[in-house]
């Protein structure tokens, strides 16, 4: 059995709810950006200025983080679920715990760096 140690939100319905939440960021935040593209069809100067906003580095950072909040319960759940002793054999916790490790790390230079670029 898999404990719930290395989930985001320490149960189920709390990942549930946070999974739904980020969905909702990251559909506002597409198509925020989809209508800036296609309506506005902004040149470099007018893309430049949108992003010095502070509200829209904060908009950003958000998506930034529920990009990673979301795929993170994600990939936790698909490593849980399929990543087992039936599936895998004997090393299963090894490589569940390994394909979890690599995820977080990918996850968090994605958020360092996004964040980076935004407040740089």
């Amino acid at each position: 059995m898999v404990t719930s140690v290395t989930n985001l939100g320490r149960s189920g319905l709390s990942d549930w709810i946070m999974q739904r939440v980020t969905a909702v960021v990251l559909l506002a935040y597409v198509i925020f950006i989809s209508y800036v593209l296609l309506v506005c069809s902004p040149d470099y100067q007018e893309w430049k200025s949108l992003f010095e906003n502070t509200a829209m580095r904060v908009f950003s950072a958000a998506a930034i983080l529920a990009i990673a909040m979301h795929a993170w319960i994600g990939m936790w759940s698909v490593s849980t679920d399929y990543l087992t002793e039936r599936t895998l054999g004997c090393k299963a916790t090894f490589i569940r715990l390994t394909f979890q490790a690599i995820c977080a790390a990918v996850l968090f230079t994605y958020v360092v760096w996004g964040i980076q670029i935004l407040w740089s």
